[in-house]
């Protein structure tokens, strides 16, 4: 994918309301993604650590600061409460690069009112009204329920890899800056999704915790037989469901909030999918690694959790862990021959 930027580009570092940017007329540009999908990822990643970041950190955000600083990419939109510290003092280092910062705040208490405020000013930023971003809103339900679809031949019909499901809702961060030929392309694999054969059945996993930095982790999976049929974060950023607004849609987005509205999902979805286990992603150097004791207390099936730094494969160390898991649920269940 490129890596420079127009005039209308507005790059994201997390999941904020895309509908105020499309309202604006700008082109969201989820930097996450185009990071983990540029073709030198180890670059970006040795670019930071030239620039002064150091080794002992988030590869995460050494690929966003060198994907974002002198590729003429001239605003972002960071998420002041919500994320992590590391993004706010991204933000700073980037501010003094040039870049023009507009900060987005999800409140940690949920409040209706604090979030109403946040979106406003976010609008009034990009030159554009709330009831705008409305009206995109109800224009995209249309696509969130398409999604929703690809979500459901996942995890009811087998006909949807987990990969393909990562990818699908990944993507709907930013829509990949167009929502409309987003919702064609989807269209596109859906009819060819739904004319498929359901696949064999196996173990099947919920995966859990930010997206991966590694390529071939479900690849992995699915070589032993265990098929990735939920995937936590990745769903909650196509806003699943029916919501009355814009403010109603973004409470009910868990990746902000408290880890227990998260975890209130995860079980939720591990009930109702059916799931044998759950593999929970931790990044190296991420606050989000010591959210995982109060996920195994929680979760009710095996966890198995992966650490990994940055880009790359799977580790033959990893690749040990995941057979053993695996074998582990072999000893627990016998694998299901096909979806709920």
């Amino acid at each position: 994918m490129s890596t420079t930027f127009d005039d209308t580009s507005v790059g994201i570092t997390s999941t904020i309301p895309v509908e105020i940017v499309f309202a604006s007329g700008a082109r969201p540009v989820d930097l996450n993604n185009r990071f983990i999908t540029h073709e030198n990822r180890w670059m970006l990643v040795e670019k930071a650590e030239a620039a002064g970041f150091p080794l002992n950190f988030c590869a995460w955000i050494k690929g966003i600061y060198a994907l974002a600083a002198g590729s003429g990419l001239k605003r972002i939109i960071g998420v002041s409460e919500g994320d992590c510290s590391n993004t706010h003092l991204l933000m700073e280092i980037l501010e003094d690069e040039g870049i023009e910062v507009m900060p987005f705040s999800f409140p940690r208490d949920r409040s209706a009112k604090r979030l109403a405020a946040s979106m406003e000013e976010l609008a009034e930023q990009l030159g554009t009204t709330m009831d705008a971003a409305e009206t995109v809103r109800r224009d995209m339900e249309g696509l969130r329920g398409k999604l929703e679809r690809i979500d459901e031949l996942t995890w009811r019909e087998w006909k949807v890899s987990g990969f393909e499901n990562h990818l699908w809702l990944i993507n709907s961060s930013d829509m990949r800056g167009d929502w409309r030929k987003y919702e064609e392309e989807v269209d596109e694999f859906l009819a060819e999704a739904e004319a498929r054969p359901a696949r064999e059945g196996g173990y099947r996993l919920g995966f859990v915790g930010i997206p991966p930095i590694v390529d071939d982790l479900y690849e992995v999976l699915d070589g032993f037989g265990a098929q990735v049929v939920y995937n936590e974060f990745q769903r909650q950023f196509s806003m699943p469901g029916r919501h009355e607004g814009l403010v109603e849609q973004y409470l009910a987005y868990t990746y902000p909030y408290q880890t227990s509205l998260r975890i209130a999902d995860i079980t939720s979805e591990t009930k109702r999918r059916g799931l044998d286990g759950l593999v929970h992603y931790v990044q190296s150097f991420c606050f989000r690694q010591l959210q995982d004791r109060m996920i195994r207390r929680a979760a009710g099936v095996p966890v198995l959790a992966v650490e990994f730094d940055r880009p790359g494969q799977v580790d033959g160390r990893s690749l040990t862990r995941v057979e053993a898991f695996v074998e582990l649920l072999e000893g627990r269940r016998r694998p299901k021959t096909k979806g709920i």
